[in-house]
């Protein structure tokens, strides 16, 4: 199967990545989906409930209580996966990486054509009069961060409830719709309305790459399980 898509991408010129939080996962981020009781000890709501926009507004203390505890992760390093899209990018061949992830690792690579669906952890922005704070001043900061206006400093990243920026959804679908090879990694295509892009695709091949089937993958020209940082190490 991997040299199959070995034999694929390195055909094309014209290729678009779509991840999800398995392409973190193997940097050290955890998939806070897949989180046990951990939650469960420290926190009496379980995540989704946590990263909602009611529970932002109603109970902010808590919010960044759970965030800068389970969200914000400084020190982790691109995997294989991320450096190998870097490169193919640099090479020309690939157009765009679309990421449901928040921790800007497809940055860190060197990847610069990318996507965020889900916004960043390294952008936050005063609500009140929009000036940028970077990650550094939110994790020094305790309790609920003030801008010097007095302003409380929002994440830039979609809670739930909240809808995507239509813009990134607009290239996101621009870019599926043009390219010759569409791989998907480490999703399992259960988040909406992130899953339904892939249904913009035209092309012929499909590849699916996740360490589990997903519900998509009667649909894929190429499914390989297994290890995505292992996998494109391997390409």
């Amino acid at each position: 199967m991997v040299k199959k898509l070995k034999e694929i991408t390195d055909a094309s010129e014209n290729i678009v990545f779509f991840g999800g939080a398995g392409v973190s996962t193997e940097s050290g981020i955890p998939d806070f989906r897949s989180v046990d009781g951990l939650y469960n000890q420290k926190y009496d709501y379980p995540p989704e409930t946590i990263l909602s926009h009611t529970f932002y507004r109603r109970n902010p203390e808590e919010f960044f209580r759970f965030y800068r505890d389970k969200m914000l992760f400084p020190d982790a390093m691109p995997n294989a996966a991320h450096r190998k899209l870097a490169e193919w990018e640099a090479q020309g061949k690939l157009k765009a990486v679309i990421t449901q992830n928040i921790d800007g690792l497809h940055q860190k690579a060197g990847s610069r054509n990318v996507l965020e669906l889900h916004g960043s952890v390294l952008r936050n922005y005063c609500e009140k009069c929009h000036r940028f704070y970077d990650l550094p001043h939110i994790m020094a900061s305790a309790g609920v961060p003030r801008c010097a206006c007095g302003g409380s400093i929002k994440p830039d990243v979609v809670l739930y409830e909240e809808g995507l920026d239509q813009d990134i959804v607009n290239r996101a679908v621009s870019a599926i719709r043009e390219a010759d090879v569409l791989i998907i990694g480490g999703t399992s295509l259960a988040v909406y309305p992130a899953a339904g892009l892939i249904d913009y695709y035209r092309g012929n091949k499909l590849i699916l790459i996740n360490k589990t089937p997903t519900p998509r993958d009667a649909q894929a020209d190429l499914v390989v399980q297994g290890s995505i940082g292992e996998i494109f190490s391997a390409l």
